[in-house]
């Protein structure tokens, strides 16, 4: 008896899994409160979601020297608001993500994965919170790789896994995502939930679009029985 093919399906987490938003500016605000400096606007801040913490204050402070913005991302992480049980209302998953990520997760015919600019401490406790230990079978995180639209994450999760681009997807809501994905010559599904306008996910290369966690699940099954045939 021949064994089906094995996807495997990466995913972004902050804009795509978890609505982060509120933790995100208020985390913003809480740093460049404290070194006295005007904090971006909330369209710019969330413009930024999915880099690393270094290329994040790189685009939003240019004028700032390297010494302040290390200082701005050392704040960030410190006064994040998300690391008390009693903030984590702050970031919630949004409507469709537990149940996708939990019958993903019980199929013998694909793998999950994640790929995201939050640190490995941040995916461990989003791991936690939610019950999903042994769900992602490979996790890359802005910890051990440049930041995104660089192909690292996708390409280690590939090594770990064994598959090969042409049966990956990369799932995300920014243009670093798609770019990504590209990049790594995977297939990128983005979702317009998140934190990038729709056009920004076309522009970047996106080869499918899903507004509601039903039309991506739709796209994951197109895609899987295309690589079937």
């Amino acid at each position: 008896m021949s064994t089906r093919p094995t996807s495997l399906i990466v995913f972004d987490c902050d804009g795509t899994l978890v609505d982060s938003q509120h933790a995100i500016v208020a985390s913003m605000a809480h740093a460049y409160a404290t070194v006295g400096l005007p904090c971006p606007s909330r369209d710019k801040v969330l413009s930024i979601v999915g880099l690393s913490l270094p290329e994040c204050f790189e685009v939003l402070s240019p004028e700032q020297d390297l010494a302040t913005r290390a200082e701005l991302a050392q704040l960030y992480k410190s006064g994040n608001v998300w690391k008390t049980a009693a903030d984590r209302v702050h970031d919630p998953l949004y409507d469709g993500a537990h149940a996708l990520v939990t019958a993903l997760a019980g199929r013998d015919d694909v793998v999950l994965g994640v790929a995201t600019g939050k640190s490995r401490r941040g995916v461990a406790r989003l791991l936690e919170r939610e019950g999903w230990h042994g769900h992602f079978v490979t996790i890359q995180t802005a910890d051990d790789h440049p930041s995104k639209p660089h192909p690292s994450m996708l390409l280690q999760a590939m090594a770990e896994t064994g598959i090969a681009p042409g049966r990956t997807l990369m799932i995300g809501d920014t243009a670093y995502d798609m770019h990504m994905a590209r990049n790594a010559q995977v297939t990128a599904i983005g979702v317009t939930w998140g934190y990038h306008a729709h056009a920004h996910l076309l522009d970047a290369g996106a080869h499918g679009i899903a507004h509601t966690f039903d039309e991506l699940s739709q796209h994951i099954e197109t895609r899987h029985a295309a690589q079937e045939t």
